[in-house]
């Protein structure tokens, strides 16, 4: 994990493994979620690009017997 600074601006700069990793490119919209004492940077990804992210998942539920 490496520390970034704040700028007088607010500003901070993404560190480029990060950058990379999750694949941010100039200009792309990010959620800022501040949660108790952590900030929480939260990619927004176009509904494009969610199609099929859900493939393979498991969808059996156990249900109870009066649900069924």
């Amino acid at each position: 994990m490496d520390p970034v600074t704040v700028s007088p601006k607010f500003q901070v700069v993404i560190p480029r493994e990060v950058r990379e990793k999750l694949n941010l490119v100039p200009g792309q919209k990010i959620q800022v979620i501040a949660l108790e004492n952590r900030i929480e940077l939260i990619p927004v990804r176009p509904m494009k690009a969610m199609k099929g992210f859900l493939k393979g998942i498991d969808t059996d539920v156990p249900r109870e017997d009066d649900r069924t």
